[in-house]
């Protein structure tokens, strides 16, 4: 007899990133597909004399069951990061740790959205949250998106269209999958017509610490004056991902109710990991750190931006990312990027074609490319494989 799942199972599709790296795990894949941080700066030595320290020192409460908020001075620490970087006024009170930021995303989807809801999003926007937020019977609409973020005249006119509509979800900073990061007047833009139509916005941020160059600028959470804005971050690209600790943050009522729904989903993130973070962040400088990693991850982002400049066909065009992990390619609009993944995967290249990005729109002609997780020498030799794939197409 057939079992009856429930009708959200048929909705939501496997992750094609997912699916792609388990191809790209052989050793000789060369693979621009994952949103990877780079394994050779895990600080590997490191935690292993705070995991040694921690549970000499703190190991029957590390190993404990502990508060669904998370733990107290990881939480201070990230309110007091958040206030000093992007210019919010959280304390520990307004933070709760997660299971990575998924999981941020996938509570939010827990709370706000019903059958039918609709969620604006950018045009394109971040696959897993597609994925997360479908999983609740939510419609999505995409908001015309250009180099400065979302296009806020288009957004108010659907919002006027959509009167169901119950999130806004944006990733303003070197956004996943483009690359691109909001200009600061669309930032205070987006709060005020937050405020004017009393809809939430979860300002996903994940990326926010990987800036090369360029102004650091403020966080929408800045700009809001009414408490809607919700913040998510994470540890997995400034320290290690393995550990899958994020966090939420937003006004303590709003909280509360995440944190109901957290305790029905896995009752606390782990609480060792939680601990290992926090007496790495009391015994090292977390900022070297991050330093080590902007450093080698702007070397192999101007390392891929030449390579794509030496060898894509001259009507390619490419976003240059002033940080993130990611560069997003568009192809002449007649052009179908589905044979060419295809014909690179028979060469051992891999990337993300666009389509997956788009909730509503067909758009065949972009792909996206990691370059922090691939060293200079293999990204030089996948981008030239793929240049001969593309000229195939693109010079017929």
């Amino acid at each position: 007899m057939a079992l009856k799942f429930a009708k959200r199972v048929a909705d939501i599709k496997s992750s094609e990133v997912r699916e792609l790296l388990k191809l790209t795990e052989q050793p000789d894949f060369i693979s621009f597909a994952g949103g990877l941080p780079a394994p050779e700066l895990f600080p590997v030595a490191e935690i292993k004399r705070v995991n040694e320290l921690l549970l000499e020192t703190e190991g029957q409460a590390a190993l404990q069951y502990s508060t669904t908020e998370g733990f107290e001075p990881l939480r201070e620490w990230i309110a007091n990061r958040m206030n000093q970087r992007l210019q919010t006024n959280f304390t520990k009170d307004n933070i709760l740790i997660t299971s990575g930021s998924q999981q941020a995303i996938d509570l939010t989807g827990k709370i706000f959205l019903d059958e039918g809801d609709v969620v604006f999003c950018e045009s394109p926007t971040y696959l897993a949250a597609l994925n997360a937020f479908r999983a609740y019977g939510c419609e999505f609409v995409e908001v015309a998106t250009d180099e400065q973020g979302m296009v806020l005249e288009d957004l108010e006119a659907k919002i006027k269209q959509y009167p169901q509509a119950k999130l806004i979800y944006v990733i303003p900073e070197f956004q996943n999958p483009t690359g691109l990061s909001w200009g600061l007047e669309r930032r205070q833009q987006l709060a005020k017509l937050s405020a004017e139509y009393q809809l939430p916005v979860l300002e996903d941020n994940p990326y926010g610490e990987l800036r090369f160059e360029g102004e650091a600028l403020p966080s929408i959470k800045h700009f809001d004056k009414v408490g809607n804005v919700i913040c998510t971050g994470t540890f997995s690209k400034i320290f290690c991902p393995g550990y899958r600790i994020g966090w939420l943050a937003g006004e303590e009522d709003i909280l509360q109710h995440y944190t109901i729904m957290k305790q029905g989903t896995d009752l606390h993130s782990n609480t060792k990991a939680q601990r290992e973070i926090a007496t790495y962040l009391a015994q090292y400088d977390i900022d070297e750190h991050i330093t080590k990693i902007r450093e080698l991850y702007r070397h192999r982002r101007d390392t891929m931006l030449q390579k794509l400049d030496d060898v894509f066909p001259k009507e390619v065009q490419f976003t240059r990312p002033e940080g993130g992990l990611f560069v997003w390619v568009t192809l002449p609009e007649h052009v179908d990027v589905t044979p060419i993944l295809q014909d690179c995967l028979a060469e051992k290249v891999a990337f993300v074609s666009g389509e997956t990005f788009y909730p509503t729109s067909q758009k065949r002609n972009t792909f996206r490319l990691n370059f922090s997780n691939m060293p200079e020498d293999k990204i030089d030799i996948g981008l030239e494989k793929m240049g001969r794939v593309l000229r195939k197409y693109l010079e017929n």
